[in-house]
């Protein structure tokens, strides 16, 4: 029987064959294999490939770029992930174009019950490094995947905090696992490989150029529960995966920043336009993701016991007409003066009924 990976392999390589496309192939075919061993004039026309298409297929077997590669990945113990196989990231799958096949290395749960993606600037101040290390020391350790993507700057101080606190953590490359870029990474790299490890759907020769880092970006942010941007400018690929991650309905955290400070302009206009929650403290966070439950059921059993003033009875009244509401329409509909209103916003959210949204706006807790 010969090896499915041979082919798997193959039919990411064939030119002119997209991962979108690929990932068509396999949905009608079922396997690789069955796509190159199919006749051409066995392609129901109806199915939507093109003459070139199918003719690259039919063509590109043997191929010793194949076989190269298949040596390439036994060589250097690097395991491949096919979009079927269960030990391929499954939060994958519910994004726009998942690759149809991975290259892993090293022991990382890629399947872990909480994944963070922590990205930001090459060029992070003190206080990004500062931020990046207090939210991953304080991060509970129980089943969670830290992923970055591996470059200078803030990725590359998650990784550490991250081996420092004796948290697994992936790194996403944008290039095949024959090298390591930037190579001030090499020795970070070895490290994260023991514990966690390195991902990506580049082939071997495959430099890091500039359009490989936004297809890198999109498994940085699909792959995880939720993105927290730490630094970044007004432009840049943290921003890139902020978008991404906004794209597959992940959550989005940015840590605010002076608003004169350029490196922080990328999070704080996230912030501005709602885009993203501000990531201010640890608790706040994990209520967000709900991920304390303690803190959940403490908040329950505090409303068991809580009776709303007649102000507050007001706001909770409103909420249940609409879901998202500004404070001015707040103010307006209630008819209670400026303090009597912070008062009693203040109590609901202290009992986790309500919660502050980006742009003086706020919600019920569901």
């Amino acid at each position: 029987m010969e090896n499915p990976l041979y082919y798997r392999l193959a039919l990411t390589m064939v030119p002119g064959i997209s991962s979108k496309i690929a990932n068509e192939l396999i949905a009608i075919f079922g396997d690789a294999e069955a796509v190159f061993k199919t006749a051409a004039t066995d392609f129901d026309p109806e199915l939507g490939f093109t003459e070139t298409q199918i003719q690259a297929i039919q063509s590109f077997l043997p191929n010793v770029a194949v076989d190269k590669e298949m040596a390439f990945l036994e060589k250097h113990q690097i395991k491949p992930l096919f979009i079927k196989d269960r030990d391929y990231p499954q939060r994958l799958l519910h994004i726009d174009d998942p690759p149809l096949l991975l290259f892993s290395k090293g022991p990382a749960n890629l399947n872990a019950k909480r994944i963070i993606s922590i990205v930001g600037t090459r060029n992070n101040s003190e206080y990004g490094k500062q931020v990046t290390e207090k939210i991953i020391r304080e991060l509970p350790h129980e089943d969670l995947l830290i992923i970055s993507g591996l470059a200078l700057g803030i990725d590359g101080i998650a990784h550490r905090s991250a081996l420092a606190n004796g948290i697994p953590t992936l790194g996403v490359l944008a290039h095949g696992l024959d090298e390591i870029y930037p190579t001030q990474h090499q020795a970070l790299s070895k490290e994260m490989c023991l514990s966690g490890g390195l991902l990506t759907d580049f082939r071997k020769n495959s430099v890091p150029n500039k359009y490989h880092f936004p297809r890198r970006n999109r498994i940085v942010a699909g792959m995880a529960d939720t993105t927290i941007v730490v630094e970044s400018g007004i432009k840049g690929g943290s921003l890139i995966t902020a978008d991404l991650a906004l794209d597959y309905n992940r959550a989005l955290f940015a840590v605010p920043g002076r608003i004169s400070d350029q490196k922080s302009a990328g999070c704080n206009k996230l912030i501005r336009y709602s885009k993203a929650y501000s990531y201010i403290n640890m608790e706040d966070f994990l209520r967000e993701m709900k991920w304390w439950e303690e803190s959940y059921s403490v908040a329950k059993q505090q409303d068991l016991f809580f009776e709303p003033t007649t102000d507050q009875a007001k706001l909770l009244a409103l909420f249940k007409t609409k879901s998202i509401i500004s404070l001015d329409e707040i103010q307006y509909a209630a008819s209670i003066t400026s303090s009597q209103l912070a008062n009693a916003l203040l109590a609901l959210e202290m009992q986790y009924l309500i919660r502050s949204l980006p742009g003086n706006r706020y919600t019920i807790r569901i």
